[in-house]
């Protein structure tokens, strides 16, 4: 096996393992404890915990197991394979940490754990999304309901988390665990976008200027960084010019609006923060190539 490809393997599994950890820790250290709502197949075993006579890590095995082949008969096996482990792995974590003294412990303050099982939730979910498995559970339930009605995935994402929460609330004593559930839902929401794009996101310039080619060459001289120029027709006048389009880490950006003002103080300059760059000069290797004028450094 190549090199790259079994470090890519170990990582993909190093996650997976990680982030079923954490989010095991999450809900048993902070949100079972102070008996806070939450979304997922957890959250449907809080429900039916003083229902069924079985323990809470055992119903969710249960319940994981029984969506994973609900899944793999309706969406396909190929589909189901990468959400096995996590299917797996969780209830086995949960099991084990509710049989640690102490972890519940942790802290009195519902608040605090409400914040804290906010981030840590929305973290360890994020990881495991990111490397493009899935926690399964719950989320099979969205994909089977997205194939059957066609409704957009995301609103049924959404649905299946107030069907969950709203049985919860019916059996919440007060309205303290449903507003603290409200905040680890927020939190893991920003949470796990913020973690999903960590190390992706970059800057988007676009700049329009009469000297566009002596930007273009400080870009790719000073700035290192790649450019494409885009062919623009100005809207009053209807001239004819180029913009100079170009990607960059966030730490250039000063840099990058210092070289466009000492060339053009009146360049028309838009920032664009982007998602995810993908492609040679980000995730494949640079091939940076210069004619030979160009690669003279200044005089």
């Amino acid at each position: 096996m190549p090199k790259k490809r079994l470090a890519s393997l170990i990582w993909t599994a190093g996650a997976i393992v990680l982030g079923n950890a954490l989010l095991a820790f999450a809900v048993e250290a902070f949100i079972v404890p102070h008996g806070i709502i939450m979304g997922g197949t957890t959250g449907l075993a809080l429900v039916l915990d003083g229902i069924v006579p079985i323990d809470r890590a055992t119903l969710v095995l249960i319940l994981n197991g029984a969506l994973l082949v609900a899944g793999g008969l309706i969406l396909g096996w190929k589909l189901m394979t990468t959400t096995v482990a996590s299917s797996l792995l969780y209830p086995v974590f949960l099991g084990f940490l509710e049989r640690i003294p102490g972890v519940a412990e942790l802290t009195d303050d519902v608040l605090m754990a409400s914040l804290f099982g906010g981030v840590l939730i929305g973290v360890s979910l994020g990881m495991v999304l990111r490397v493009g498995s899935s926690t399964g559970g719950m989320d099979i339930a969205s994909l089977i309901l997205h194939k059957w009605t066609h409704i957009p995935l995301s609103f049924c994402v959404y649905l299946m988390d107030v069907l969950v929460i709203g049985g919860q609330a019916l059996f919440a004593g007060s309205a303290e665990p449903v507003l603290c559930g409200l905040v680890v839902l927020v939190l893991e929401s920003v949470l796990l976008d913020k973690v999903m794009i960590l190390g992706q996101a970059q800057i988007q310039l676009l700049v329009i200027s009469q000297r566009y080619d002596e930007i273009r060459r400080l870009f790719l001289k000073s700035l290192q960084a790649g450019v494409t120029m885009i062919e623009i027709q100005t809207g009053a006048l209807g001239e004819r010019q180029q913009g100079v389009l170009c990607v960059i880490p966030h730490r250039k950006l000063f840099t990058a609006k210092e070289l466009i003002q000492s060339v053009d103080p009146a360049a028309f300059i838009t920032i664009t923060q982007v998602r995810e760059v993908r492609g040679r000069g980000f995730t494949l290797e640079r091939n940076f190539l210069l004619p030979e004028d160009e690669k003279k450094p200044d005089m």
